[in-house]
């Protein structure tokens, strides 16, 4: 089992949603999140005041899948979420030891 985590902007969710449905994932957590990596935030203009956005908006989605998936999943998410420009985002694949649905007790792929 895979925990595929993905940094994306905030605009492409719903078009990497739909993509990780296509593909198979059944379940999905998004957190609102603020970060930069290359990007490094931005210089803006306020009632004449100018200041640096240091944190940029982002959107972390995480989703845990079997090992044949993680590659389609991860493939799915980068056709879906890349813009071509700085701050596309990054995504990050680990390895899950167990998992456990707490309302059965199913452990392993069942668990997903």
């Amino acid at each position: 089992m895979k925990l595929i985590t993905a940094i994306i902007k905030p605009f492409r969710l719903d078009d990497v949603r739909n993509a990780l449905a296509e593909v198979g994932v059944s379940g999905m957590t998004v957190t609102e999140v603020k970060g930069f990596g290359r990007q490094h935030g931005h210089t803006e203009l306020y009632r004449g005041a100018e200041y640096v956005v240091d944190f940029l908006p982002k959107s972390k989605i995480e989703i845990a899948v079997s090992d044949d998936l993680a590659e389609r999943a991860a493939e799915a998410i980068i056709a879906a979420a890349r813009t071509g420009k700085v701050g596309d985002g990054k995504i990050f694949i680990t390895s899950i030891e167990q998992t456990i649905r707490i309302r059965t007790g199913d452990t392993g792929d069942g668990a997903l």
